[in-house]
């Protein structure tokens, strides 16, 4: 091994590092002694001081000592060895599922013994289960760490006390000063990052003895921040590469005469608020550049982005491409169908539908009348990706509720377009208002549009909260809407994960309701249905010919009925802010005050309790939404397993919206003054990972 390693060597020159631990270590992205620097720590154990066993609490991972009292085997479901320990302050159950003979006699009453571990519950006490522990004779003395212990992201057969060791070879090469600082003093607009690069790594890596514990713990401390302020502005930065490199592509200029645009206003029985006219108008602008458009339009529940979209097919037919719409549900998919053929059917333009459930013949059909280019405007679900369906000259990509699909879906679908270097435009659409911080983040490679306004003569719908016990009179607030003429959705949310048990219950519960209520006209929709039986109970439903619908969340986007409103949500503790502001948004749609019943099965989380009452307080989507992130974090909201969002190493979307406020400034002065360091930028952080962009 030379005396001296260098960031750039690979990480087969260190000790202990051969072929075997060299490829398990390629599996995390680390090839370069440089990589290691930067495969950081995901939390600490704090074997610094040692807790009294009074003070502990749930779910707290700590290091403590006492003396065993009591070691017995209980028998149960598994055999486990329980050795209650105490200290004089209080007493703690360790709990063994594997042990040998040795250790059960090494763990005796009267043993003094130090244990590290995460606390939890048991049936009778706090208990930690297998622990790491040493045991300690009486007269000795064994001091406390000094240093809190790194953990890090690892692979199987790659264990920590490897990947520490070898953290502790590259941190000495920190020493030889050659660690370049990539981000320029121009684009440091935040005190974070004043810190240097080589002192945040050294820092995170090695806290010293007088580190600041809870900081780390709380991945507050400076040089976490420093860190994670790097990381996001190498995220914005390949972002913006992506951008460019779809911007590098030709997409066919779209514009259109205009007469079925307007052809189509005239006919509709409402006019555009300023918020659509506003964003018609982006839209317009993008599609006539031979540059492919990538926007997002986000509209809170109800403010019209279906004809925001459908201008947009009209003009994308009108210069004589196709248009293709993907929703991710049959349902919503079904209902985009109906709408588009009332208002697209008389201005002559042909829409044809692609779904999984298809007969054999029918799905022939549609397939050549795409490939012939009879069918202009195609709408469907995730069928559409499939490699037998070819556009004819496809120009306009249009995707509902984005978050639901993944990257490599709207990929496909995109690549469709794909003529030579040409590729279609995309629009896609939300109904999750996401805050505008997150969005700058997750979204840097598309221009966002905002639907911000509702139209004219909405009444806000009014929300309640109320424990399941008052279930009879929420029935009978049901029977006085429906004697009014009025229509109600009742919805039983998800009582467990399988959708069978979700249907189940909802049978279940729309009996109960035919009991009580045998005078009503009650139907039931769930997803296990039937497509056809599924639209024909929505059809009844919307024509007035049943008073009380039962549902699963399947009918959480889209669904259109202006006579409903009233709405009960069952178990409502159970679902996100931002799934139940979807679902409050189906009601409210007509000219009549609406309401919205969330029922709880008592007793209720202080978490649940803030998000119920959040949306009892509010009806702005963008309110919730930044609750929603505040209680649940980014991954919910964006469903970040599809997004493409990276998973972050040391930046949190929710703890760093300071640092996301001036990201976007920062990367404006990185790519003026040192455009030329963007690349070694986003390799640093992100290998070569990124490809998700193209979407």
């Amino acid at each position: 091994m030379n005396d001296k390693i260098t960031l750039t060597q690979p990480v087969i020159s260190l000790k202990g590092v051969g072929e075997k631990v060299a490829e398990r270590l390629q599996k995390i992205g680390i090839e370069q002694v440089q990589d290691l620097l930067f495969h950081l720590p995901l939390r600490y154990q704090d074997k610094t001081r040692l807790l009294p066993l009074g003070s502990l609490r749930s779910q707290q991972e700590g290091l403590v000592e006492g003396v065993i009292k009591l070691s017995q085997i209980k028998f149960g479901r598994r055999r486990s060895l329980l050795c209650h320990i105490e200290d004089g302050t209080g007493s703690l159950v360790l709990r063994l599922f594997h042990f040998s003979k040795s250790q059960q006699q090494q763990l005796a009453v009267g043993v003094r013994i130090r244990c590290f571990g995460e606390v939890r519950s048991g049936p009778s006490c706090l208990e930690m289960i297998h622990p790491e522990y040493q045991i300690i004779t009486d007269d000795e003395i064994v001091p406390v760490d000094t240093d809190l212990t790194p953990v890090y992201p690892t692979t199987e057969g790659l264990h920590q006390l490897s990947l520490r060791k070898l953290l502790k070879q590259a941190v000495v090469c920190l020493d030889q000063g050659s660690l370049i600082e990539l981000i320029p003093d121009e684009a440091r607009l935040h005190p974070v990052a004043d810190t240097s690069l080589e002192q945040a790594l050294r820092y995170v890596h090695q806290p010293p003895p007088d580190a600041n514990v809870q900081q780390l713990l709380d991945r507050q401390h400076s040089s976490q921040r420093r860190l994670a302020y790097e990381e996001l502005l190498a995220h914005q930065i390949s972002m913006r590469q992506l951008r460019l490199q779809i911007q590098q592509h030709q997409a066919p200029v779209l514009v259109g005469e205009g007469k079925q645009r307007q052809a189509l206003l005239k006919q509709l029985p409402f006019a555009l608020t300023k918020a659509q006219q506003r964003v018609v108008e982006q839209i317009l602008t993008d599609i006539s550049q031979p540059r492919p458009m990538q926007r997002l339009v986000q509209g809170d529940v109800g403010s019209g982005k279906t004809v925001v979209a459908a201008l947009a097919i009209i003009e994308t037919i009108s210069a004589g491409c196709q248009a293709v719409m993907m929703a991710p549900t049959e349902l919503l998919a079904e209902q985009h169908l109906h709408t588009f053929k009332v208002w697209l059917a008389p201005l002559g333009i042909n829409v044809g539908w692609c779904a999984g459930k298809q007969t054999a013949a029918e799905r022939k059909q549609v397939l050549i009348d795409i490939k012939s280019g009879d069918i202009q405007v195609a709408i469907g679900t995730h069928a559409l990706f499939q490699d037998e369906v070819t556009f004819n000259n496809l120009g306009l990509v249009v995707i509902d509720e984005q978050h639901r699909f993944g990257v490599h879906q709207r990929l496909a679908l995109r690549d469709k377009g794909r003529r030579a270097d040409m590729v279609p435009h995309q629009l896609v659409m939300t109904a999750t208002p996401i805050p505008r911080t997150l969005a700058m983040t997750a979204y840097a490679d598309l221009n966002v549009s905002v639907i911000d306004e509702l139209p004219p003569g909405r009444l806000p719908v009014t929300t309640v909260v109320v424990p399941e016990t008052r279930r009879d009179e929420i029935v009978t607030r049901v029977h006085a809407a429906c004697k009014e003429q009025r229509q109600v959705y009742w919805v039983c949310t998800l009582i467990d994960e399988s959708e069978f048990l979700q249907c189940q219950a909802a049978e279940k519960t729309a009996e109960q309701l035919q009991q009580a209520l045998p005078e009503l006209r009650i139907a039931l929709v769930h997803g296990r249905m039937k497509s056809a039986d599924k639209e024909a109970v929505m059809q009844a439903f919307k024509q007035g010919e049943i008073d009380l619908l039962v549902a699963t969340t399947v009918i959480e986007v889209g669904v259109d009925v202006p006579n409903a409103s009233l709405m009960v949500i069952d178990n409502a503790e159970r679902l996100g802010l931002a799934q139940l502001h979807q679902l409050r948004g189906r009601v409210g749609r007509g000219n009549v005050q609406s309401h919205c019943v969330l029922m709880y099965h008592p007793p209720l989380s202080q978490n649940g309790q803030a998000r119920l009452s959040c949306l009892r307080e509010s009806n702005d989507g963008f309110v919730i939404a930044q609750r929603d992130l505040e209680i649940r974090g980014p991954g919910e909201l964006l469903g970040t397993r599809q997004t493409g969002l990276p998973q972050f190493r040391v930046a949190d979307l929710m703890e760093d919206q300071d640092l996301l406020a001036v990201i976007p400034e920062a990367a404006d002065h990185f790519l003026a003054t040192t455009p030329d360091r963007a690349d070694a930028l986003v390799a640093r952080w992100f290998g070569h990972k990124i490809d998700f962009g193209h979407v």
